[in-house]
């Protein structure tokens, strides 16, 4: 499985790594670093190895870099997935002002636990 990232999902993907590692199932967690320019060879590369892609984004779930992202795979590595990729990100809503709700619209490692677990079906 792979997993791309950027920012707090990069920790929280690695949370849910440790804790998919516990019950046999292994990701590579990508960290990109920047968006600009964007690392294609190393997500392509990883996606033809794990054959299976999950994006986790604190940003919105439209109009993100997700989408570029799973267009990339679609445009190198499409034959090489077993599964549609997947995309986690906060649902399109207006970010809530309160710290409690913003946490609740962003993915946690729950999320993406339950996420790789799906792809993995």
């Amino acid at each position: 499985m792979t997993i791309i990232a950027v920012s707090l999902m990069v920790h929280r993907a690695l949370d849910a790594a440790e804790a998919l590692e516990k019950e046999g199932i292994s990701a590579e967690v990508i960290d990109l670093r920047t968006l600009v320019p964007l690392d294609r060879r190393r997500i392509v590369n990883s996606v033809k190895k794990t054959h299976r892609l999950l994006v986790v984004d604190e940003d919105y779930l439209s109009y993100g870099f997700t989408g570029e992202i799973v267009a990339v795979v679609a445009e190198h590595a499409l034959g090489y997935l077993d599964a549609p990729p997947k995309r986690l990100a906060v649902p399109d809503v207006p970010i809530p002002y309160s710290d409690p709700l913003e946490d609740f619209v962003r993915p946690d490692t729950a999320q993406i636990v339950a996420a790789v677990k799906e792809l993995m079906k």
